[in-house]
């Protein structure tokens, strides 16, 4: 995997701690691109750091809402998986803000969090390795469906897209960026970034397309009765 001009290839490529931001609904996948527009006083410091050192920060969903499970996980408010990412942008605005790009490494799982006296948070994480290996599964998406779905839920919702973009993106980018950019709910998110592997996350993608549209469907045919 590369982010950047930094190569991860194994464990070692890997930090043990690295610091966490949670997002509710934010989703990053590895090799795909999240803007972040920075401003908390606490982030802003993160960044300082992050940027000193190996310009990583894992971007993790806080607790789902009806989540019966917290007190099982390792840190009870954030969820068990997150994905890292290198900073690949960074641009000050000059009125306190700091517009940065991640670029999506691997997936990883929370084992503790790091107490210290810092104003954000670090984790002690496992990274997914099997993430490392670019375009792993992508042969095996049904690219087809994928786009059928996607068109359908934009012409449901009067929405476009850039057909020709999106016409010449490979399915790794393609399922990545149409996971990401989905407009669906944190635990919809969740369960994209947790898939298996891209064909899961594929197919979970379609599923959650069509049972939007279907419950669409259902709204519309409730209000004319």
């Amino acid at each position: 995997m590369q982010a950047g001009n930094a190569h991860y290839r194994t464990m070692n490529d890997i930090p043990e701690i690295i610091p966490v931001f949670p997002l509710k609904a934010a989703l990053l996948l590895p090799n795909g691109q999240m803007p972040l527009n920075i401003f908390e006083p606490r982030y802003i410091e993160m960044l300082d750091a992050v940027m000193a050192g190996k310009r990583i920060i894992g971007m993790i969903q806080p607790c789902l809402d009806g989540d019966n499970h917290a007190a099982a996980r390792p840190v009870s408010d954030l969820c068990e998986v997150g994905c890292m990412g290198r900073v690949t942008t960074y641009a000050e605005t000059g009125d306190g803000r700091i517009l940065i790009t991640l670029q999506g490494i691997c997936r990883f799982r929370v084992l503790d969090e790091v107490t210290n006296r810092l104003p954000f948070r670090q984790c002690r994480v496992a990274p997914f390795l099997a993430d490392l290996e670019e375009s792993s599964g992508a042969e095996e998406i049904n690219r087809n469906a994928l786009l059928k779905a996607f068109r359908d839920y934009l012409d449901a919702n009067d929405l476009d897209a850039d057909w020709d973009s999106i016409s010449r993106a490979g399915n790794e980018t393609l399922v990545n960026a149409l996971a990401m950019m989905s407009p669906f709910g944190p635990a919809e998110k969740q369960a994209l970034l947790e898939a298996a592997d891209l064909k899961t996350r594929a197919e979970t993608l379609i599923a959650i397309t069509e049972i939007a549209l279907a419950k669409d469907n259902d709204d519309f045919g409730s209000s004319l009765q």
